[in-house]
């Protein structure tokens, strides 16, 4: 069982939606691009860790700000998520991947939006 914490979360969302899903879901406001999260159970059952394992990991990073709950709508990340979450998409480990499932273009201009880049 690994040990969890809030970057094992938010990496195993990210390889979850790029490396099985090859689906991120975003929605976009005036401020804020946000990432629907997978859900608690898929998340858990991912890790191979019990459901009420991750339950206090949301409930310390809806305390950080990275993610709010919206009900019938699922989980979505914060501004200071996305950052965090598109901090990952951009490292060695996916961006490749990240840029095939965007396209380069689409990708590189949501990373200028969300870290603010000119």
């Amino acid at each position: 069982m690994p040990a969890l914490s809030i970057d094992v979360i938010f990496d195993a969302a990210v390889r979850i939606q790029i490396r099985e899903d090859r689906f991120i879901s975003l929605n976009f406001s005036r401020y804020v691009i946000a990432v629907k999260f997978p859900t608690t159970r898929r998340l858990a059952d991912f890790l191979g860790v019990p459901h009420y394992y991750v339950l206090p990991f949301f409930a310390m990073m809806e305390q950080d700000e990275l993610v709010t709950r919206a009900e019938r709508v699922g989980i979505l990340t914060t501004e200071k998520g996305s950052r965090k979450y598109f901090e990952i998409l951009r490292s060695d480990a996916y961006c490749r991947e990240a840029e095939d499932l965007f396209g380069r273009i689409v990708f590189y201009e949501l990373l200028k939006k969300i870290f603010r880049e000119p």
